[in-house]
């Protein structure tokens, strides 16, 4: 068990990574926001399944509920995560920024 609990915390980290990766190397707004959201969450999800499994291994009552609230967490940031990130690029698109296009970055090199 402890095994399966080292690869889903390892696993989880290299989620976080990625997302912390991508979110430095897009160009825009909106691109940033893709990893933030999706490997951000994705790591969260097998991180709390890693830490309900560890928690729940001395099989008692008390462990079974900490491991039922963990799970109820991870259902909670599965759901609003993914609305928050869908809010941010709602109210990015209000304020008027535009997507990075390939040829407006290319016309901005020419200039210099």
């Amino acid at each position: 068990m402890s095994l399966l609990i080292s690869f889903l915390m390892i696993a989880g980290l290299v989620f976080f990574t990625g997302g912390a990766i991508g979110i430095v190397r897009y160009p825009d707004f909106y691109s940033r926001l893709h990893p933030a959201g999706k490997l951000d969450t994705g790591g969260l999800v097998i991180i709390l399944s890693a830490a309900a499994l560890y928690t729940v291994q001395p099989l008692t009552l008390a462990a079974i509920m900490t491991s039922i609230k963990i799970l109820l967490i991870l259902i909670f940031v599965f759901a609003t995560s993914p609305t928050a990130i869908h809010a941010i690029v709602d109210a990015g698109v209000r304020a008027g920024l535009k997507p990075w296009k390939k040829e407006r970055a290319a016309r901005g090199k020419q200039g210099s």
